[in-house]
């Protein structure tokens, strides 16, 4: 039997140190929501690829649909021949997306890319240039969007100079003493300071901070961006790469927008759980806006791959038909009440406690002070839960976060097991 330390020692010696990984234990096989290392230890997956496996691992129908695609055929590029199953989920993701008015698709392979064009949309719609992010929120590793990214380390340091005309103003935390006015004044004092607002071509933010910690921005910050950005003819830019596809209990973490004050972005980018695995991405816009760029301005080689298409199809049916997004508000009520009742009963280590459906977040403070993070806490909790063999991750722009992401395919029973095995740790070392 191989194991994970000679797996790991041979990972040394072939891949960069650049690409770091969380656990040193290496996947053999997963099934829904537990997974097998190299050595046989079983482990419960509360981090699902980071948000991809909302419908679990190794999910049947997916996997049946995408065994069909490949005795059809695996790639031929839309760009050179097109196919049915693309324009399928197109249309599928045209009726269901929170857009206002008629809307149309692009698909890509990561999240990154769906940014990029996104803003190539942008600025070809409304022949601006400047584009406006949040600090805290991450879009992505591709140069554009490391500017677009508003945390430093790990993501930025050395990798300078970055593209121009990306400006960051303040995300709203109130748990961090900073509110909704502040951060508006602060974007209007930007307008004062840095960019003219005639000059921004879009606004860009995460209505469920991923890597930043996954706070989450109130309706009323959403209405107040939603003016501005129709008085000076600015986009609305929603990044749903981590929050899209039932995750925070609706399909999209802007439909609760949407349904709370009829708020809706100009553009959508989403990623991540759109196919349970499979690589692809894409972009979501009012028709009219997606139209601007000219042909052959837009698109990739891979980009809408049919294996992906299919398995977004399916991925889609899996919601609607299993409830998934009731079944993920079940979910972080679950984790939540757990978490609540632990520090009732003293741990006062746990600070916050927050987060829409199963995008649940538990921040490690000392003593209960929001000013006084535990990142190193934080850190072997990540650790301990894996000896105990429960994999977690943390973000967080002060590393003092613990994020659930757990498959919605999730049992109860396997939940409360996963939710046992954090009990034990939390008391262990709090």
């Amino acid at each position: 039997m191989t194991t994970n330390s000679e797996l790991w020692a041979r990972r040394e010696a072939a891949v960069p140190r650049g690409v770091a990984s969380m656990h040193q234990r290496f996947f053999e096989r997963a099934d829904n929501a537990e997974a097998f290392d190299a050595e046989g230890n079983r482990y419960i997956d509360f981090a699902s690829g980071i948000a991809v496996n909302n419908t679990g691992h190794g999910n049947r129908r997916i996997v049946e649909a995408v065994k069909e695609q490949l005795d059809r055929f695996s790639h031929c590029s839309f760009q050179v021949t097109p196919y049915e199953s693309y324009i399928a989920l197109a249309e599928q993701l045209n009726a269901r997306a929170p857009i206002a008015g008629e809307a149309k698709t692009i698909f890509f392979t990561t999240g990154a890319e769906a940014l990029e064009n996104a803003v190539k949309i942008a600025r070809a719609s409304t022949g601006r240039r400047g584009i406006i992010t949040f600090q805290g929120g991450y879009h992505g590793r591709t140069l554009l969007t490391l500017a677009m990214t508003g945390k430093v380390l790990p993501y930025k340091a050395r990798f300078g100079p970055m593209p121009g005309d990306i400006f960051h103003t303040r995300f709203p935390i109130p748990y961090h003493g900073f509110g909704d006015e502040q951060a508006i004044e602060g974007l209007k004092a930007l307008f004062a300071s840095a960019i003219e607002p005639s000059a921004v071509a879009a606004i860009v933010l995460e209505p469920v901070l991923g890597e930043g910690g996954f706070y989450t921005a109130s309706y009323a910050f959403f209405r107040a961006l939603r003016e501005i950005c129709d008085e000076h003819g600015i986009l609305l830019i929603a990044d749903e790469v981590q929050s899209g596809f039932a995750r925070t209990g609706e399909l999209f973490a802007m439909d609760w927008v949407a349904k709370e004050n009829g708020v809706r972005p100009d553009l959508m980018t989403i990623a991540k759980a759109m196919a349970g695995g499979f690589p692809i991405s894409g972009v979501i816009g009012r028709a009219e806006l997606m139209d601007a760029p000219d042909p052959g301005g837009l698109g990739g080689t891979y980009g809408g791959s049919p294996l992906g298409c299919v398995a977004g199809l399916e991925v889609l049916k899996i919601i609607e038909e299993e409830d998934l997004c009731a079944r993920a508000r079940q979910i972080g009520f679950s984790i939540k009440e757990r978490l609540r009742s632990l520090q009732q009963r003293g741990l006062d280590v746990i600070g916050d406690v927050r987060g829409p459906g199963a995008m649940v977040a538990l921040e490690f403070v000392h003593d209960r002070d929001p000013n006084r993070p535990n990142p190193e806490l934080t850190k072997k909790v990540v650790m301990e839960g894996a000896e105990e063999g429960l994999l977690m991750l943390s973000c967080g722009l002060r590393g003092n976060v613990l994020r659930f992401l757990p498959a919605l395919t999730i049992p109860e029973q396997l939940l409360e097991e996963g939710l046992d095995r954090l009990e034990r740790v939390l008391q262990r070392l709090a």
